[in-house]
């Protein structure tokens, strides 16, 4: 009697891609709980180490006395690499498999923050904020197609969901954590803590993805990622076009209001610790919004969801313009609401238009489109910043916010019908 095949058999010539994914979603759930944890673990760490930054800009706008353009250049240094190297990460994925590529990754970023702690100036922060960037690319789209794949069958919008909340949850406790750690010891020691918890982190994701997910280093030779011969997979161009085009002013005006939102509250008269106490709440709230963002989704659909949250991040940065410090306290975890839920929605119809063989890509691509918006934008508002001030900029960027109105009305025909349960 044969001995029952290995999981990466089923990636062995003569069984397709597609059945080779149907066979390891069927199979095995709970290897599937199993990788949506593990992803959830490295989603958290990567998610959490972009978003500390928000903490640490003003302290080193203090320190090496940087112009607001400059601070952006910083946040664009991160996020222009982390969106550069989606796509390609991708494709090392096809040829070495995921394990392998997120672990190099995630000690990337490791001897990234490491090397921030050392940095004494302006270009040696925005070069190893580049290290770390690029790092942390292999993340989005690899953990992404593996949780994808691994709910082929059923749940996968939860699965997704979940995934994506992990992330937020890293946004809400890094940044605390490290603004604790600058207050009690120093930024240099917060950040290279944060580097020695990612590099353990590196050495696990190898020897556990690799089980979990049944590739082991090498498995996969470059002619398994072309057996399929769909090329991109996209299933609807127009309406992923739309998609991302609303992604990518949705990311980028989420990241342009944190780089500027803590300079908004400390021209308001706020304190250090009450500006990190607003990036505290906003983040908490942004994790919340996944939840709620979802529920909103099941209940009244995408386009309604988007139109809503698109309209209350709008809106919301235009009256918080007009608080003061303690109101705005209060109106920032809803607006953080708002401001992060509406790419949960986005993020779990991404699978419904594109081939499971070919979401690594897709997806690389996707977040390539939202992460790179996410990099050009606080420069450019970084200017407008210094050349007419910060609470101009924010009217600015809640006028571009409100013209994702439009486009969410014209992607309804390609998602009419999408499936919306358990977002």
């Amino acid at each position: 009697m044969n001995p029952a095949p290995r999981p990466e058999a089923s990636l062995f010539p003569g069984l397709t891609v597609r059945k080779a994914i149907e066979r390891i979603a069927v199979m095995t759930p709970q290897r599937a709980r199993a990788t949506l944890v593990a992803s959830c673990v490295i989603h958290f760490l990567h998610d959490g180490c972009s978003d500390l930054l928000y903490a640490l800009f003003p302290v080193w706008a203090r320190e090496f006395s940087l112009s607001l353009a400059q601070v952006g250049l910083l946040r664009t240094g991160y996020s222009g690499a982390l969106a550069l190297f989606q796509v390609p990460a991708g494709y090392m994925a096809d040829r070495w498999g995921e394990p392998r590529i997120l672990a190099s990754g995630t000690f990337l970023t490791a001897v990234g923050f490491l090397c921030v702690g050392t940095a004494e100036g302006f270009v040696p922060l925005l070069v190893f904020l580049m290290i770390g960037g690029l790092g942390s690319a292999t993340q989005h789209p690899l953990s992404a197609s593996l949780v994808s794949r691994a709910y082929e069958e059923g749940r996968q919008r939860v699965a997704i969901g979940t995934y994506n909340f992990s992330g937020d949850l890293g946004k809400v406790a890094c940044p605390a954590c490290v603004a604790f750690v600058t207050a009690w010891a120093g930024w240099r020691w917060a950040a290279q803590g944060i580097g020695f918890i990612v590099l353990a982190t590196a050495v696990g994701i190898f020897f556990l993805m690799a089980s979990l997910v049944g590739d082991p280093v090498g498995s996969r030779g470059p002619s398994a990622a072309h057996r399929t011969g769909i090329g991109w997979g996209i299933r609807n161009t127009g309406g992923f076009s739309l998609l991302s085009t609303i992604h990518g002013i949705d990311n980028g005006s989420r990241t342009v209001f944190l780089t500027c939102l803590p300079f908004l509250l400390l021209g308001k008269g706020a304190s250090m610790d009450r500006m990190w106490l607003a990036l505290g709440v906003t983040f908490a709230g942004g994790a919340t919004g996944k939840f709620v963002c979802g529920l909103l989704a099941e209940r009244l659909g995408i386009i309604r969801t988007v139109l809503i949250t698109e309209a209350a991040t709008g809106l919301g940065i235009l009256l918080l313009l007009a608080l003061p410090v303690t109101p705005a306290l209060f109106l920032l975890p809803v607006l953080g609401i708002a401001l992060n839920g509406t790419s949960s929605v986005l993020y779990g119809t991404v699978a419904e238009l594109v081939a499971p063989e070919r979401r690594s890509r897709v997806y690389g691509l996707f977040y390539t489109i939202g992460i790179g918006t996410g990099a050009l934008a606080p420069p450019l508002f970084g200017l407008l910043s210094d050349a007419a001030g910060v609470p101009v900029a924010m009217m600015v960027l809640a006028g571009v916010v409100l013209a994702t109105l439009p486009l969410a009305h014209l992607l309804r025909p390609a998602v009419e019908g999408v499936p919306t349960h358990g977002a």
